[in-house]
């Protein structure tokens, strides 16, 4: 069980004020609740997994675009979602299906959401080529906390009108942890609310847990913090870094409060970051 030293809990309690509030957590999208039960099988079928799938046809047709991109295909290209899912394999495939569930589920009302996507799922590749890199998270556990470590961004965003300016504000915000102004507007944050998502969804303990923690980089040096949610959470911060470059961004604040506790749980010189980040970005640069 992931347990977290008491220095780094104070974000657990916006999770239980949370659950007081009148933000709207969408349930578990029934297709899941199939998905996970498969899973749950001592012997999963990608044949009965295919089946699940193939009652959304729109489901069928992203997952298997996503199987035959350059982040998740093989030299060989998927013709079927049974095909797809043997390609990518089973743990892998259920990733990319939460993640697509979860775009589906998840509304903006007036706000556009699709460059937040955009953003996810950038973070969710990052996320899976670092941890292959650096072989120290299975590669569907890294793409969904990629995807599901700012989820809870849109869900405050439906709910306050003013959250839009309240994120703004967090990212210019040189000093303090990211969730900090939200807590003081709020009195919970977006990692908290992503959090409970995660968990009601049924997610990896280690993906809800690194959620939560996410912007709270104290946890890298804490070693009574679960060593896999510590990697995720310095995953994320690499994946900023790589995307912030990508878009033309010099600075990223996020780096500069977190990027050495980062490296340094990851065991990575200057050097082998820079490596690391030059080989991400020809990544995305090949994929466009």
């Amino acid at each position: 069980m992931t347990t977290v030293a008491a220095p780094a809990l104070p974000a657990e309690n916006a999770v239980e004020d949370a659950l007081m509030r009148s933000i709207r957590i969408p349930p578990r999208p029934s297709l899941l609740v199939d998905l996970q039960r498969e899973l749950a099988q001592p012997d999963p079928s990608p044949r009965r997994i295919a089946r699940i799938i193939g009652n959304d046809v729109g489901m069928s047709g992203a997952l298997l675009k996503l199987a035959n991109s350059p982040f998740f295909g093989a030299a060989r290209k998927a013709k079927s979602v049974e095909q797809g899912i043997n390609f990518l394999g089973i743990n892998q495939c259920a990733a990319l299906l939460t993640g697509l569930l979860a775009r589906q589920a998840i509304d903006g009302k007036e706000a556009d959401l699709s460059a937040f996507w955009e953003i996810s799922a950038r973070r969710a590749q990052a996320v899976v080529f670092f941890s292959r890199k650096l072989r120290i998270a299975p590669p569907d556990i890294a793409h969904t906390f990629g995807l599901f470590c700012d989820i809870g961004v849109p869900l405050l965003m439906n709910r306050f009108d003013d959250y839009a300016d309240t994120y703004a504000d967090a990212c210019e915000d040189a000093e303090q942890a990211f969730t900090v102004l939200e807590d003081a507007r709020y009195s919970t944050n977006h990692a908290a609310i992503g959090c409970l998502l995660a968990r009601n969804w049924g997610l990896s303990p280690d993906v809800s847990w690194a959620i939560l923690l996410h912007h709270d980089y104290r946890v890298l040096d804490d070693p009574a913090t679960d060593d896999a949610v510590r990697s995720l959470v310095a995953l994320a911060l690499l994946a900023e870094k790589g995307i912030s470059r990508f878009h033309g961004r010099n600075l990223s604040y996020e780096w500069e409060k977190g990027g050495d506790r980062a490296c340094r749980h990851l065991g990575l010189s200057e050097d082998e970051t820079a490596d690391l980040l030059d080989e991400l970005h020809e990544a995305f640069h090949t994929e466009r």
